[in-house]
C-alpha cells in the first residue's frame, strides 16, 4: 500500500525502481515533473529504469513533445532508438529518426524492412524503391548490388527448376539440387554457378564470369569459390585451366592469385588424387611449405625431388625409410644417392 500511495520524489522513484521495488510513475502529470523524472534516471546509469520511464513517456507524452526533448537528452535518445529497434516498432522510428533529420539512418531503417518480406517479387520491388532512399554513395551501391543480385537469382531459379523439373540437364540428374538460391548471399550465387552452369557463354545471367563482371568480385574470392565447386564435381581439367596463364609468346604457365598452398589444401579436403595434389604441391614456392605439404599429403616424389634439389643427402636418406621397401620410390631415392 504504502509503495503505491506515499509521494515519492523522482528521485527516491529512481532509487525504489533500482532496488526492483514497485512504483507508480502515473503520479508525474505535469511536463516538468515527467523531465525531472528522466533526468534522475539518466543520472542513475541503470538502462532498466530509463527504458521503463521512457516507456512511461512515450505512453503519455505526443510524440512531437517527446522528440523535441529527447533530442536534448543524448543518452535517454540513444535508449529509445535501441528500444524501439528492438520491440518493431518500425514506425514510431521511422518518425523520430525523421524528425531528428538523420537521412542516412531512415534510409537504413526503411531498407531493413525487406527482412520481413517473404514473397521473393515483393521483396525485389521493395528493394527498387529503396535504390532512391538518401543513402551515402557507398550504401546506394550495396542496395542497387542487392535488388540486382535477387532479380538475377529469381531469373536463375526459375530457369533451373524448369530444366530440373523436364530432366533436360544431365548434371542435374547425377547433383540434385539441395536448397534454392533465392535470398542467398553473392559467394554462395557464385559457388552455385560455378557448380551447374560453369561453362556457360558470358551473356548468360548464370554464367560465374557475368557474376564476377557484375558485381565486380576480385580474382582471388572468383578463383577460391570456382575452385572449391570444380574440386566438389572433381572436374580435375577444369582445375588446371583455372590456374593456366599464357604469354604474348603463347608459352603457358601456371599462376595462383591464392597461393598454391591453399589451392592444395582446398583440392586435398575434396579427395583429390595424389597425382593431382602432387602438380600443385610442386609449384608452391618456399621449400618448408612445400616439405611439410608434401609429407602431409604422402606426396613422396615431390619430396624426394625437393631434398634432391636442395643437396639434403641426410634427410633424403631418411626418407627412405618412409617409403614402401620395393618401391619406385625407393628405387628413385637409391638412384639419386648414388649419383
Amino acid at each position: 500500500w504504502q509503495d503505491y500511495s506515499n509521494d515519492w520524489s523522482p528521485k527516491d522513484t529512481v532509487r525504489r525502481m533500482q532496488r526492483g521495488k514497485v512504483c507508480s510513475l502515473e503520479r508525474f502529470r505535469s511536463l516538468q515533473d515527467k523531465l525531472v523524472l528522466l533526468d534522475e534516471a539518466v543520472a542513475g546509469h541503470d538502462g532498466n529504469v530509463i527504458t521503463a520511464v521512457l516507456i512511461f513517456l512515450k505512453r503519455t507524452l505526443r510524440r512531437e513533445i517527446l522528440f523535441r526533448e529527447l533530442e536534448v537528452r543524448q543518452v535517454a535518445l540513444c535508449h529509445l532508438i535501441h528500444f524501439l529497434r528492438e520491440t518493431g516498432e518500425q514506425k514510431l522510428l521511422l518518425d523520430l529518426l525523421r524528425f531528428l533529420d538523420k537521412t542516412e539512418e531512415l534510409a537504413l531503417s526503411q531498407y531493413r524492412e525487406h527482412l520481413n518480406i517473404q514473397d521473393v517479387e515483393k521483396r525485389k520491388e521493395f528493394l527498387k524503391s529503396c535504390i532512391g532512399l538518401p543513402f551515402s554513395a557507398e550504401d546506394t551501391s550495396h542496395i542497387q548490388d542487392h535488388y540486382t543480385l535477387l532479380e538475377r537469382q529469381i531469373i536463375i531459379e526459375a530457369n533451373d527448376r524448369h530444366l530440373e523439373t523436364a530432366g533436360q540437364s544431365e548434371i542435374f540428374r547425377k547433383y540434385p539440387r539441395k536448397a534454392l538460391i533465392l535470398n542467398k548471399p553473392l559467394v554462395t550465387t557464385l559457388f552455385y554457378c560455378c557448380f551447374y552452369h560453369y561453362r556457360e557463354p558470358e551473356g548468360t545471367f548464370s554464367s560465374p564470369d557475368n557474376l564476377k563482371k557484375t558485381f565486380k568480385i576480385p580474382d582471388k574470392q572468383y578463383v577460391l569459390t570456382a575452385l572449391a565447386a570444380r574440386a566438389k564435381l572433381r572436374a580435375w581439367d577444369d582445375v588446371d585451366a583455372l590456374f593456366t596463364t599464357k604469354n604474348w609468346l603463347g608459352y603457358t604457365k601456371k599462376k595462383a592469385p591464392i597461393g598454391f598452398h591453399r589451392v592444395v589444401e582446398i583440392l586435398q579436403r575434396n579427395s583429390a588424387p595424389v597425382q593431382v595434389l602432387q602438380e600443385y604441391v610442386r609449384l608452391v614456392e618456399d621449400v618448408e611449405t612445400r616439405l611439410n605439404l608434401a609429407t602431409k599429403y604422402k606426396c613422396h616424389d615431390v619430396v624426394i625431388e625437393t631434398y634432391r634439389d636442395i643437396k639434403d643427402r641426410v634427410q633424403l636418406t631418411a626418407y627412405k625409410c618412409k617409403v614402401e621397401r620395393g618401391s619406385a620410390e625407393e628405387e628413385k631415392i637409391n638412384s639419386i644417392l648414388s649419383n
